[in-house]
């Protein structure tokens, strides 16, 4: 069985010109292959020999743009955005350009955010924005401007969509600008941050567990008006707070249904090797990004496909395995004439997925 028969038309649903396509198909095929986002891997994987094949990478990533094939992943019947930062650590990387220290103050990497879009229980990835001690200081500028940056570029798609993100995200001037954008958030709050009511008088976040605690219209750090629900269940050692322009409830509602999907970028990492990504130069390095979230997400599609087929819902190996699981580390005997269908009925449901090209992508 090969299980990237069907590859290329899969990626010419997301890169329009033929011959991008084509370039794109053997570097996503070696990510897929490799596991891994290092070109040294994927070129030894790609068809030909390994040092074409590496300076073919290279080329690919000065003339192509896959971030904006990226943003055609963009669901625009989701019913929100999540926000993932993930911490990038590359100690023996100290001298790259975009390289500073992580958030202990001693460990050298960047930090990589990547927002998508649920669905079916997964994460689909359409935009991802890096920045760094080093690359904010550089750039006399703010890790809050990169969120921005990110947020901007996707500002159009996301309508009313609410933005749901996690506590990384609960400063103020983010909140003044997603306010002053018009835009939707659920937010989980860290520990200590200071409301008070209409009179300015302060409102303690305190709650008993079992209990659901809302306060509605109080002033976050004296300046945005915020919507705020806590709920402490039976069986968790703290409370979650929720902050929302929102309906508190319909925000809760919301923030748990993103706390469900942590599988997808479990994936990223573990099958993808995501935490590994490293290339000397930033823009390379943020198109390489771009490359592995399309190829985790034809590589999910497919997976997902497969395990509906062989482990139909509610069995055991159906709750055990990811599909992207299944697709890259499962050694499965198929035949072909019984793998083509499955590959097919996927290509047909992911050209669906695909935005057409506009003028804002």
């Amino acid at each position: 069985m090969d299980k990237f028969t069907q590859l290329l038309q899969f990626v010419q649903q997301v890169f329009d010109d033929a011959d991008t396509a084509k370039k794109a198909k053997g570097i996503i095929e070696g990510i897929l292959k490799s596991r891994s986002p290092r070109m040294s891997d994927i070129a030894r994987e790609m068809r030909g020999k390994e040092d074409a094949n590496y300076k073919g990478i290279q080329r690919f990533l000065v003339k192509s743009s896959p971030q904006q094939a990226l943003l055609r992943l963009f669901q625009e019947e989701a019913a929100f955005v999540i926000g993932d930062p993930t911490e990038m650590p590359r100690p023996q990387a100290k001298k790259s350009e975009y390289v500073g220290t992580l958030s202990d103050g001693k460990t050298s990497g960047y930090w990589l955010l990547i927002l998508s879009t649920p669905f079916h229980g997964q994460t689909i990835p359409c935009h991802a924005v890096n920045y760094s001690s080093k690359t904010i200081n550089d750039e006399a500028t703010s890790r809050n401007q990169h969120h921005f940056e990110a947020f901007a570029q996707i500002k159009e798609l996301l309508g009313d969509k609410p933005l749901a993100l996690d506590r990384e995200f609960s400063y103020l001037e983010l909140m003044e600008t997603l306010v002053f954008e018009e835009i939707n958030f659920i937010i989980r709050l860290k520990e200590g941050p200071k409301f008070t009511d209409q009179q300015g008088k302060l409102v303690a976040l305190s709650i008993c567990k079992g209990e659901t605690r809302i306060l509605n219209k109080v002033f976050y750090m004296g300046k945005i008006f915020v919507n705020v629900i806590g709920i402490w269940q039976k069986g968790f050692s703290k409370p979650v707070w929720i902050m929302t322009n929102l309906d508190a409830r319909q925000g809760l509602d919301i923030y748990f249904e993103r706390m469900k999907i942590d599988e997808s970028f479990r994936d990223m990492k573990s099958l993808l090797g995501l935490e590994k990504l490293m290339n000397k130069r930033r823009d390379h390095m943020e198109k390489m990004v771009a490359l592995l979230l399309i190829a985790y997400t034809i590589g999910l599609w497919l997976g997902e496909n497969l395990r509906s087929t062989l482990f139909p819902e509610g069995t055991r190996k159906h709750k055990l395995y990811s599909g992207l699981f299944l697709l890259l580390k499962l050694k499965l005997t198929i035949p072909q004439h019984v793998f083509l269908p499955i590959s097919s009925h996927a290509l047909s449901s992911f050209a669906s997925l695909i935005l057409p090209v506009r003028s804002n992508v």
